[in-house]
């Protein structure tokens, strides 16, 4: 079974019963080798292996496309989602009297980069949504004529509601808007081609669902979009000539590559090459099921321990977040006594929330209900 190899790769299964992926995520061992190598070599060799470096950071490019479904000259390699999301939000070229209509309960990096728009004229419709799931008929009736882009979560931080990527492009689209997709929460966890489904803009940090270190991310564009968008922060990576320094032209790349300015994380950027080719050497197919069968467990045992399970089950949006109530209990101070007994999960908008990955064991499951059960 893949999970045997999986959990052999995450060595922080020694230590804890790591329930909160989608905070963030221990990285995988893979990718702690692959850190420990740049910083030997940086140590002991400097900069004489920097084209090998640059190698790894273009293999990372070449996996992150294979994971989204796109051409690696479609893929940008940035600092993290908020940065990917305000490439498409101060790029666009906005006409006073636009309009962003996104979800009222989107995490706060896929708000505030569109309401920063204000004082170009440009306003963001935050749409109330019910508290379990993503209502496409709400969001729709509040696009109009002057409505360019809807931004949405592909899985929602809170309470875990995965949406059809292919049906809320369509929707979108049907309206004359792009979407622009807020994929961390999905990214490594569950398949997409994004060129088939019509995603138009994508941005993901590596730090949890992929299983790479903070501060390195992937963003992505259709094609057809690359010259819409200004650059911005160019730098050398920006330009055709690269490392010709000498050489001021400003011959702006044609691929995303002219997003990425000037120098890169990367050392992290290797890192999340590295957990990219572990997670796509499974298949992303192989781990998603895996997920799923333990959310699915876990929500089964929740109930039966008298917890209010929030997160959606339908096969089609259901994800590895677990989002939970447990009336009765002091939920910051439960999970405070958890922590104790080294099982890690999150409190958030007011609920407990678990999210396993692959490599997690229906064992740890039972170990976090038999721990509840003790806390009354």
């Amino acid at each position: 079974m893949i999970y045997d190899e999986f959990r052999r790769q995450m060595p922080v299964h020694g230590a804890w019963t790591y329930l909160d992926h989608a905070a963030v995520a221990p990285i995988s061992q893979p990718a702690a080798d692959a850190l420990s190598d740049y910083t030997r070599e940086a140590a002991t060799q400097g900069a004489s292996v920097w084209p090998q470096w640059a190698q790894r950071v273009e293999k990372t490019r070449q996996a992150a496309a294979r994971l989204v479904g796109s051409a690696p000259e479609e893929m940008a390699l940035v600092e993290n989602t908020t940065a990917g999301i305000s490439l498409v939000a101060e790029g666009f070229p906005w006409q006073a009297g636009d309009n962003v209509v996104l979800p009222a309960d989107e995490f706060p990096s896929n708000q505030y980069p569109w309401m920063n728009l204000a004082d170009r004229g440009v306003e963001a419709r935050r749409v109330e949504m019910p508290v379990d799931r993503l209502d496409l008929d709400r969001l729709a009736s509040a696009c109009d004529s002057r409505t360019r882009i809807v931004s949405v979560s592909w899985v929602s931080y809170a309470n875990g509601w995965r949406n059809d990527v292919a049906e809320l492009a369509e929707r979108v689209h049907r309206k004359g808007a792009l979407l622009f997709l807020d994929a961390i929460q999905g990214l490594g966890a569950f398949p997409l081609d994004a060129t088939a489904a019509g995603v138009d803009f994508l941005a993901a940090d590596g730090h949890k669902w992929m299983l790479g270190p903070e501060g390195a991310g992937i963003f992505y564009a259709r094609r057809e979009h690359l010259e819409r968008l200004r650059p911005l922060g160019v730098g050398w990576h920006s330009v055709r000539q690269g490392n010709d320094f000498a050489n001021i032209n400003l011959d702006i790349k044609s691929a995303a590559e002219r997003y990425e300015g000037g120098s890169q994380n990367m050392p992290g950027m290797i890192a999340l090459g590295a957990s990219l080719d572990m997670l796509l050497s499974f298949t992303i197919e192989e781990v998603s099921r895996r997920i799923l069968a333990l959310t699915d467990l876990a929500c089964q045992r929740l109930a039966e321990i008298g917890a209010r399970v929030i997160s959606c089950r339908d096969p089609r949006h259901a994800s590895g977040i677990v989002s939970f109530d447990l009336p009765g209990h002091d939920l910051a101070d439960l999970r405070r006594r958890l922590l104790g007994e080294k099982i890690l999960l999150s409190h958030r908008a007011g609920r407990l929330r678990i999210s396993p990955h692959g490599y997690n064991t229906a064992e740890e499951i039972e170990k976090l209900i038999d721990a509840i059960h003790r806390s009354r």
